[in-house]
């Protein structure tokens, strides 16, 4: 049986116009049931999360001792991964300017991070747009999983898709290249950001970066990844339920700061 109930004219005209023929296929696919899986690497309890987030955060380069920032961290599942990382020498920063998403980080890495790593941690409220203005050079590395669109929670969601307008993703984009452009100001030379969110919109994804290569020609590189599941973009990687077995969807792409 299929799924098209939870569907509107403008959300499908868009990412049909977006996916051609694909569409039909990735929509089910959004439709369908997550399937999370357990992660443990050094927590007290596992977390389960959709696996393609667990790839994409394991993406970042952060060995220990290193001063790395999580700039949207709530729930926390990818602060997870990142925490153990920095090690007793280094120290994670994990921000996000919602208090209510924050007490759901709070919660997440007390229960799941030992004693000796949760001394390494920081949580902060601080505006991610702006963050570049007050701490330049400061981070070996940031993750940058930032707010987007979510179409498969909106797909699944008749609330959510009744509200949704095409001009969310115009406005979501603007707001990611802020973010991105704050991180690249924070982030030391010669030090990582991994950008990522789970829409499939490449407004919000690709174009993004390619926003970044225009008005920050020269400051960075691309670094290519190889990774399961996923297929490469002109910029950056996408990982999609329809071919990736259920995963997805995550777009990621991991810069390297030049000057």
């Amino acid at each position: 049986m299929g799924h098209k109930r939870n569907t509107s004219p403008n959300f499908e005209q868009l990412y049909s116009s977006l996916y051609g023929n694909r569409w039909e296929k990735l929509r089910e696919a959004l439709l369908l049931p997550t399937e999370p899986i357990a992660y443990d690497t050094e927590l007290l309890t596992p977390y389960f999360m959709d696996e393609a987030s667990i790839i994409s955060a394991s993406a970042l380069p952060v060995t220990a001792g290193d001063m790395v920032l999580d700039m949207c961290a709530a729930p926390g599942g990818k602060s997870l991964i990142l925490a153990p990382k920095v090690s007793d020498s280094g120290l994670l920063i994990c921000n996000d300017r919602s208090s209510a998403r924050r007490g759901r980080l709070h919660k997440v890495l007390k229960a799941h991070l030992p004693e000796q790593i949760m001394n390494h941690i920081r949580v902060t409220s601080h505006d991610a747009t702006k963050w570049g203005l007050y701490e330049k050079n400061m981070y070996n590395a940031i993750l940058l999983d930032a707010p987007c669109s979510s179409e498969r929670h909106v797909l699944q969601d008749p609330s959510a898709l009744a509200i949704w307008s095409p001009s969310r993703t115009k406005h979501l984009a603007i707001q990611q290249f802020a973010m991105l452009a704050s991180a690249l100001e924070a982030v030391q030379v010669g030090g990582f950001i991994l950008y990522s969110t789970c829409s499939i919109s490449p407004l919000e994804n690709e174009e993004v970066i390619a926003k970044l290569s225009k008005k920050r020609s020269g400051r960075y590189e691309e670094v290519i990844l190889q990774t399961p599941y996923s297929e490469p973009l002109i910029h950056g990687s996408i990982i999609l339920p329809d071919t990736a077995h259920g995963k997805g969807p995550m777009y990621f792409c991991l810069l390297r700061r030049l000057s």
